[in-house]
């Protein structure tokens, strides 16, 4: 086959949650430039919305529907709206974060309140999704979106004349490291169905960050910058197509070398 047969994405349904984010909205705009029919999904209905609407302009094949990871009736609303608007799923961007913990000395029940989202909510939804590919015979895709910090413990120095870093959650460092596992426990469980599950786990993405956390941070990196929002596409539509139908079970580390 072609190699441009094999990283089109045309004719697939995907899911993106967290799709108003920063690498959500990078996410969706890579399938969809690839020829996806890209559902994107958040809590936020109205702000998922307008983001669908931006990028339908631009004539990319983007939906909007809203969804409430840590409550499991609206997970499974979610999978008959799209068994009922789009017929089938492809591939599901597991990608959607809550971030209610501010520091290591947040109360505790911050911390029970991110595990409901990031942890139950995430396996739920991941279940869900999976049995709704499940039902395709060719099967597909499955990418959660961990983090290096599911790899690494932090780096303080990073932050050394700013005022950033001084609360860097705990949850975030615990369930991005526990993605990261649940991926190969899930390539393993589809086992025979055709099912794919791996896991991208990128370094930091350019957000208009200080300058001084800038210098710090990208002068450890071997390409001297942090990522931009066109470095996940090109891995994500690869791990989504045809392209990338042996790989299973990975994680990939999208860092630009900084952890080399």
């Amino acid at each position: 086959m072609n190699v441009k047969q094999l990283f089109d994405l045309t004719g697939k349904i995907i899911l993106v949650t967290g799709g108003a984010g920063n690498y959500g909205k990078c996410i969706a705009e890579g399938l969809a430039e690839a020829g996806a029919r890209v559902i994107i999904a958040s809590r936020n209905a109205e702000n998922i919305e307008a983001v669908a609407k931006s990028f339908q302009k631009e004539g990319l094949d983007v939906h909007g529907l809203q969804v409430d990871q840590g409550n499991h009736d609206s997970v499974m609303e979610l999978s008959k709206e799209i068994l009922n608007k789009f017929g089938k799923l492809d591939g599901f961007i597991n990608n959607a974060v809550s971030r209610p913990m501010k520091g290591y000395y947040a109360p505790i029940e911050k911390f029970a309140e991110s595990m409901n989202v990031n942890a139950t909510g995430m396996m739920d939804i991941l279940r869900e999704m999976g049995e709704l590919i499940g039902l395709n015979k060719d099967g597909g895709s499955i990418i959660n979106i961990s983090s290096m910090m599911g790899m690494f413990g932090p780096d303080y120095s990073n932050y050394e004349g700013t005022d950033m870093g001084e609360d860097l959650p705990p949850d975030y460092f615990f369930h991005n490291a526990g993605l990261i596992n649940l991926t190969r426990f899930m390539a393993q469980n589809f086992a025979g169905k055709n099912i794919r599950v791996n896991c991208i786990s990128p370094g930091g993405l350019f957000n208009n960050q200080p300058a001084r956390f800038l210098e710090n941070y990208t002068k450890k990196v071997p390409l001297k910058r942090m990522a931009n929002k066109d470095d996940i596409k090109g891995l994500v539509v690869l791990l989504a197509s045809k392209a990338g139908e042996y790989i299973n079970g990975e994680n990939i580390l999208m860092d630009g070398g900084l952890n080399a």
